[in-house]
């Protein structure tokens, strides 16, 4: 082999390992730092703060990031954090599923080691509320009950998720 092409092979490799070097870099810090929280409003309003968290648009300090959710068929019921990070936080429910996950993308954000990047979901079948796992590691539980088909979900039933419990409330 020619003085040329063991040099092009050092340097190949020498990118090649510096491109391991640097996704397990990044990698790291994903894990260090979680998931990157993007804004999607197009302004922070000043509100004073209610009594309970509730999943609005500007969700100021409720520590959730929403998705939009579709209000065409109104609805008194709600999904509550009863344990947890987030205790106290509820999610209106409408006719647009609710995601649970650790993913931006999800309705409902839980940080949880335990919790898959999208969950499960809720949502309305006709007119019965359901719970689906969406193939996550650590299943859902309804109750005590492990989630595998669409299930369900009775209001004073509880999703465990981790160290997070949501019950269906009216």
């Amino acid at each position: 082999m020619s003085q040329l092409s063991i040099t092009l092979l050092r340097m190949g490799f020498l990118v090649l390992l510096w491109a391991m070097v640097l996704s397990a870099i990044a990698v790291l810090r994903a894990d260090l730092y979680g998931t990157r929280i993007t804004s999607r409003g197009r302004g922070r309003e000043a509100r004073p703060a209610p009594a309970e968290k509730t999943a609005a648009p500007s969700r100021a300090g409720t520590g959730i990031r929403t998705g939009s959710i579709s209000t065409k068929a109104p609805s008194n019921a709600h999904l509550s954090v009863t344990a947890g990070p987030l205790k106290g936080t509820t999610i209106p429910l409408g006719s647009a599923p609710v995601l649970v996950g650790r993913a931006s993308t999800c309705t409902l954000v839980i940080d949880d080691d335990y919790c898959s990047a999208k969950h499960c979901r809720v949502y309305l079948d006709a007119t019965t509320w359901m719970v689906e796992d969406l193939g996550s590691t650590n299943g859902t539980y309804l109750g005590n009950q492990k989630v595998t088909d669409p299930v369900p979900f009775r209001e004073g039933d509880v999703i465990r998720i981790g160290a997070t419990a949501l019950e269906l409330r009216r």
